[in-house]
């Protein structure tokens, strides 16, 4: 049976001489293991297509329980992504959180429309490298039923906690002196303005989740919130996270949250 779809590898391993097993997020089934036979030979029409993070047009051939990559046609190298180092390190991060948190065979374009966003912001858009893992990683927790409720404080009920805080463990807003009241687990500090980027990202449409701007102290917090949120939601770390802190640098922004009201096209979206 021969199938026709679009997707992008998330993980390639060198398999026989000149072969690769790839784990690929397609539109149309879902991520699937196939083999790309004789990939590795300088002469072969599935080289580009074999590498991580490419975004291709394929042809798969199925075989009973084995599938093969038979066609393939480039349609995203994110080239600015690979000649830096560091943005090559956090985009390997999205594919291996990718790979984690996406069944075999399980279709999921919504997921897949999120990393080709943030793939697109790391190549093309001016934004830091610390606001596009954030958008990452709150928003594939919301797209896999683990959104964090951040509308008021989970005790008290006021909109506006003070000294707000994110319980890890239970997903949800609390001020500083309810913190006794929500249980157990780590709890961490969201400024006004990290606060308004979080309730931004978890809310806004996904054509506009990278309009905003945030101060260096606010990032840092929104950063390492929602950071810290996805490694306790997913009871795991992950060695391409390692990597990227070894080479990463303190985010920078404005002073204070700003929404902007431009509309930014993202030639990645699906």
């Amino acid at each position: 049976m021969r199938l026709t779809t679009q997707g992008i590898v998330l993980r390639e391993t060198n398999y026989k001489e000149a072969d690769k097993i790839l784990t690929v997020l397609t539109e149309d089934f879902g991520k699937r293991t196939m083999k790309a036979s004789g990939c590795r030979r300088k002469t072969s029409k599935l080289t580009a297509a074999s590498q991580l993070l490419v975004y291709s047009e394929m042809t798969l051939s199925e075989r009973g329980e084995y599938t093969n990559l038979t066609e393939a046609d480039p349609l995203q190298q994110f080239w600015g992504v690979r000649q830096d180092l560091e943005k090559l390190a956090l985009a390997s991060y999205f594919a291996e959180v990718t790979e984690t948190t996406v069944q075999e065979g399980e279709r999921c374009p919504e997921i897949l429309s999120l990393l080709l966003n943030c793939l697109y912001a790391l190549d093309t858009l001016q934004k830091p490298l610390s606001q596009v893992k954030a958008v990452f990683e709150l928003r594939l927790l919301c797209l896999t039923g683990y959104a964090p409720l951040l509308d008021s404080c989970a005790v008290c009920g006021v909109p506006e906690p003070a000294g707000a805080r994110l319980n890890l463990s239970q997903g949800v807003l609390h001020c500083a002196a309810c913190r006794s009241m929500v249980g157990g687990g780590v709890s961490m500090p969201l400024s006004p303005s990290a606060l308004a980027a979080a309730r931004f990202i978890v809310g806004s449409d996904p054509k506009h989740l990278f309009s905003f701007s945030l101060g260096q102290e606010g990032l840092w917090q929104l950063s390492h919130a929602a950071e810290a949120f996805l490694m306790t939601q997913q009871e795991r770390g992950f060695r391409t996270l390692d990597y990227y802190k070894q080479l990463c640098r303190e985010p920078e922004g404005l002073s204070d949250i700003e929404i902007e009201t431009k509309e930014e096209s993202h030639r990645g979206s699906v």
